[in-house]
């Protein structure tokens, strides 16, 4: 019986360790939704400005909305971006999106190459008949994600031909009210035609007349570049705040669940103390009675 209840005392100091864990878990998952959501609100400015700067090239180049709008057809690669996760302890996080991914490239003509960020979003996409060209390392702060971008985007221009026209695509998960998140994805290039016919006729925020210095088809390049950047950046930024969210989530469930369980390891744990010392009782009671029918006779 001791060695039981010593037993019961190791799960329950072993339960409380694992509880103190996991409230450190929720703590950093916690402040680090913050830290991304507040990265994503910081570049809504710089958002807004490279959409005014396309806005004056695609309004004064004949044609340009239309140019800039293809619809894609006759494209001979598509290339896609997935932003996953590096860690686990997130539930169904990176199977939700590989599976979002294989059904959203399925129907698309060519050649596809995948890259992923994160190694098991990669393998997951691998499972699914994907499997990634490239795998990047999923950045573990705000500020790490500017060189990921800029490296992600040197490896999509390098891998396919001069002048060759492709499709690119972004996935990731976006998070929703509470702990939840939803898969979505975009069409980066070509620029959607309703987009780009939009930020044609987008009103200039003051009374002076925008001009382009130093010719509009560089002009025009860089702002697609900056746009690129920007999209890829925001997509990293609530793929990670969303991530965080799945881990807090997972994270409020092992708590509730390291709770009943050690509840219910205090109740044995009572129960057979309690046991223990009946039966301790009993045989006190027992030698008390003992004794006594030897003394009366």
């Amino acid at each position: 019986m001791s060695d039981t209840l010593a037993s019961l005392r190791r799960k329950i100091s072993g339960a409380g360790d694992l509880k103190s864990v996991v409230r450190s878990m929720k703590a950093l998952a916690a402040s680090s939704i913050g830290q991304y959501e507040k990265s994503v609100l910081a570049l809504a400015d710089y958002d807004r400005t490279v959409e005014l700067g396309l806005a004056v090239c695609l309004r004064d180049r004949e044609g340009a909305a239309e140019q800039a709008g293809k619809s894609g057809v006759g494209a001979k690669r598509v290339n896609a971006i997935v932003f996953g996760s590096d860690q686990g302890l997130v539930g169904q996080f990176n199977d939700v999106l590989a599976d979002f991914v294989a059904k959203a490239l399925d129907p698309l003509p060519g050649e596809t190459n995948v890259w992923a960020v994160g190694e098991r979003v990669g393998s997951r996409l691998a499972d699914a008949g994907l499997p990634p060209v490239g795998i990047f390392t999923v950045p573990t702060s705000v500020n790490a994600i500017a060189p990921l971008v800029g490296q992600v985007l040197v490896a999509t221009e390098a891998h396919h031909g001069q002048g060759e026209f492709v499709q690119l695509y972004l996935f990731h998960n976006r998070p929703e009210a509470g702990a939840a998140y939803e898969p979505v994805s975009q069409r980066l290039l070509p620029l959607d035609e309703t987009w780009a016919l939009k930020l044609a006729h987008l009103p200039w925020p003051t009374k002076n007349l925008p001009e382009v210095l130093g010719g509009r088809e560089p002009t025009l390049e860089a702002l697609v570049r900056e746009y690129l950047f920007v999209s890829l950046f925001k997509a990293c930024a609530e793929s990670l705040a969303a991530e965080n969210a799945s881990r807090l989530a997972a994270m409020q469930r092992a708590e509730k669940n390291i709770d009943d369980l050690t509840e219910n390891l205090n109740q044995t744990f009572r129960r057979l103390r309690q046991t223990s010392i009946d039966e301790e009782l009993f045989d006190v009671l027992s030698g008390y009675e003992s004794l006594s029918k030897d003394n009366n006779r």
